[in-house]
């Protein structure tokens, strides 16, 4: 599916279902680099159970034209935005990584257009390390090598996914091997320079759920809890086994957590 926001075309997969805005909505938004294949699994359960689905590419990551916004804020506008342009008063919201920074400030900047929150992966402050930002800057490969490593637990090392053959580390890595030059360097940069999570969590009003996988190296399970309890009335789920890309290396128990809330 195709929408338009700020003049510039913006691609939503919508989960194998017809977007209906008369349906109560989900929007999924990807990390950094990433695009919205990541939720595959995920939008298809929910689109076929009553929800509209919108798995979006952020603007200059994968089908979406424009350039990629340079800060967590900047995006979270772009999503309010989203929303509208979506046909709809409001949605939940699910992201993860840079994403689920994204739509926590969505939820405090705009929170009539917010229902409900699933943040997955996420601490309350991201840095990145400036070996990782130079590589990055200089569209190193190494970039995505690090991006990838890290970010998954020692369970998908090892090639632990029940679907026999799949490789996710080399399926991350193909993938952050797509995006056009620059734009990892940029998502990367914006969630080491957002410093507003604790602030913008206090301000949360609407149902929200953190999703953290226990051998996260990225965004540590006990940092993430952190950001929970600055969250009124915030539950969250643990991933036993997991690493940062929870939607892959435990897509089925990451589908259970977010049943609860989406």
């Amino acid at each position: 599916m195709k929408l338009t926001v700020d003049g510039e075309s913006v691609f939503a997969a919508t989960g194998g279902r017809p977007f209906d805005p008369g349906l109560p909505a989900i929007v999924f938004v990807h990390g950094a680099g990433m695009d919205h294949t990541n939720w595959a699994l995920q939008t298809r359960y929910f689109a076929h159970r009553g929800r509209s689905v919108l798995a979006i590419d952020l603007p200059g990551h994968g089908k979406s034209g424009g350039a990629a916004l340079d800060s967590i804020e900047a995006i979270a506008d772009w999503l309010a935005r989203l929303v509208a342009a979506a046909g709809l008063e409001s949605a939940a919201l699910a992201g993860h990584s840079m994403g689920a920074l994204a739509v926590l400030d969505c939820a405090a900047r705009h929170p009539e257009k917010v229902r409900a929150l699933a943040l997955l992966g996420v601490a309350p402050k991201m840095p990145v390390h400036p070996d990782l930002l130079a590589a990055a800057a200089a569209n190193d490969h190494r970039a995505f090598e690090l991006v990838t490593d890290w970010g998954h637990g020692p369970g998908a090392h090892r090639g632990w996914h029940p679907a026999p053959g799949l490789w996710m580390l080399g399926g991350a890595e193909a993938l952050l091997e797509r995006c056009p030059p620059g734009v990892l360097h940029n998502d990367l940069a914006a969630c080491n320079a957002y410093q507003e999570a604790p602030a913008a969590a206090a301000r949360i009003a609407c149902p929200t759920l953190l999703v953290l996988g226990t051998d996260d190296r990225m965004t540590p399970a006990k940092a993430g809890q952190k950001l929970a309890e600055a969250i009124p009335g915030a539950r969250t789920a643990l991933i036993p086994g997991s690493g940062h890309m929870m939607m892959t290396e435990a897509s089925d128990a990451t589908l259970d957590a977010l049943k609860t809330i989406l």
